[in-house]
């Protein structure tokens, strides 16, 4: 089966530019227009999606972790539900959103933390649903995303291959439009707990779905290897300023990373080419310039058997290249040459 994924139009396979999404998440700080304002400077960057979250936090959550004290810099509440209900968007924030994406040119989809979440989201008509790695194990979940029928995108953090397998074995006899990200569930990741060869595993494992990377990290470098390695989607956060209140906000990239991310993938998917070595147009003048020929050391006679003292190898590069000096090494020169002047075959016999 191929590898292939198509979302709001867009395909994505093994032969097309990584799929880019800005990952918003509650970066927005509850603020409509602040959300507004990312989405559009996430367009101007050139990404394919903006996402963000979506919890019912009193069905998410236990009473006691509800109602615990959550007093801190980045607090938007006085306990952790406080605080997460002040950054949820509701019906009215979410058919603006959607509505403002549609008109950037932009997808807009989101994470479902859980069912009624999902069904939300369902109601809304979202192109695309990501399952966060906290519910990688969550196969009630999972299947239930999947009945949505819509392409689901799940991360990987903090799970092992069994764990992995056993959420492909859940999803995909209900519905084969899946991606699965390698991630790694810190925040931001550490270069050395990336691990990106998981997404040469997953591609070897899943022959059948697309692999990518949510990407933790401070910078874009590893999203450039993980596409080297077969990552066809990547997920960054994104943020307009490093400084803003909240968690996320200082591993996420600003519009200027986001812009070179982007870039730097397009650039990458073309600079991997076909794999067959050839000699492009652009290195012709440069080679010529910088290779070397078989010329006269010095002046020599018609009828002058050559030695390799006769000959000098020197740039440019118009005349019989150097790996032919054992061919010409004893032959006789049918005409003059000056010091500097080219060899040619049709002179020695």
């Amino acid at each position: 089966m191929a590898r292939e994924l198509k979302i709001d139009g867009v395909e994505v396979s093994d032969d097309s530019d990584c799929y880019v999404i800005a990952e918003i998440g509650n970066n927005h700080q509850g603020d409509l227009q602040k959300a507004k304002e990312m989405f559009k400077a996430a367009k101007d960057c050139g990404v394919n999606a903006v996402k963000l979250q979506k919890r019912d936090n009193k069905s998410l959550l236990t009473r006691a972790a509800y109602n615990k004290p959550y007093e801190n810099e980045n607090s938007f509440g006085a306990t952790y539900g406080e605080h997460r209900e002040a950054l949820e968007f509701g019906k009215t924030e979410y058919v603006a959103l959607k509505k403002y994406a549609q008109e950037l040119g932009l997808t807009m989809f989101s994470t479902a933390f859980d069912i009624k979440s999902a069904d939300f989201l369902a109601e809304l008509d979202m192109p695309l649903y990501k399952v966060a790695s906290g519910d990688l194990k969550n196969t009630p979940l999972l299947k239930h995303i999947a009945k949505i029928g819509k392409p689901m995108i799940i991360s990987t953090g903090g799970g092992t291959m069994e764990d992995v397998q056993r959420a492909y074995d859940v999803i995909m006899p209900i519905n084969s439009q899946l991606c699965i990200l390698q991630c790694t569930a810190s925040y931001p990741a550490e270069p050395e707990d990336l691990n990106l060869r998981v997404i040469t595993t997953y591609r070897e494992k899943f022959p059948d779905v697309i692999v990518g990377l949510s990407d933790h990290e401070n910078g874009i470098a590893m999203a450039l290897a993980a596409y080297v390695l077969g990552s066809r989607m990547v997920e960054q956060h994104f943020t307009l300023n490093h400084t803003w209140k909240g968690t996320d906000h200082a591993f996420s990239l600003e519009p200027i990373g986001m812009r070179k991310l982007v870039r730097d993938l397009r650039r990458v998917k073309v600079a991997m080419g076909d794999g067959e070595k050839k000699i492009y147009p652009s290195e012709v003048n440069p080679i010529t310039k910088m290779g070397k020929k078989l010329v006269a050391s010095h002046d020599l006679k018609a009828g002058h058997t050559l030695t390799a003292e006769d000959i000098a190898v020197k740039s440019p590069s118009d005349g019989i290249p150097p790996y032919e000096l054992d061919n010409v090494i004893g032959k006789v020169l049918t005409k003059d040459l000056l010091e500097d002047d080219n060899f040619a075959f049709e002179n020695l016999k």
